[in-house]
């Protein structure tokens, strides 16, 4: 995603319950870009991704975008923004699972660099849901073992 940064903030200021910390967000910011992956997937389920996302709540807000491939295509895709956002660092454990999926989704390496380098708030407490993908992580290796 050409001409966008990440960046990590509260919604009106509010620390996420879920994660502790700042959560991601794009900004607008020319010369800049943001790696990820794209998923195709049918429109009927656009409204259950809003809702996972905070649209309902106001939280983000979908946006188009036009995304380059590494193959030279540029796609229109749909985005996430936060709206009324204060910028805040993530917590710990809100960064390794950003930095878990650019590993497991093979972006370039020095992008991932980029973001194993992101600053957290060193949140030491418990986070439920991080304990629920490391459980279905382990899980899924004893299955494919």
């Amino acid at each position: 995603l050409q001409d966008f940064k990440l960046e990590f903030g509260h919604h009106q200021g509010r620390t996420s319950s879920v994660w502790h910390g700042g959560t991601a967000t794009i900004a607008h910011s020319p010369g800049d870009e943001v790696w990820g992956i794209v998923w195709k997937m049918n429109t009927c389920n656009l409204s259950s991704l809003d809702k996972q996302e905070g649209v309902e709540d106001g939280i983000y807000v979908p946006i188009e975008v036009n995304v380059h491939t590494e193959a030279g295509k540029v796609l229109t895709c749909r985005s996430y923004q936060m709206k009324d956002y204060v910028s805040g660092p993530p917590s710990p454990q809100y960064k390794k699972v950003i930095c878990m999926g650019a590993k497991q989704n093979g972006l370039p390496t020095d992008y991932q660099e980029k973001l194993e380098a992101i600053e957290t708030n060193n949140y030491a407490g418990p986070v439920p849901i991080m304990e629920e993908i490391e459980a279905a992580i382990k899980a899924e290796k004893i299955n494919s073992a």
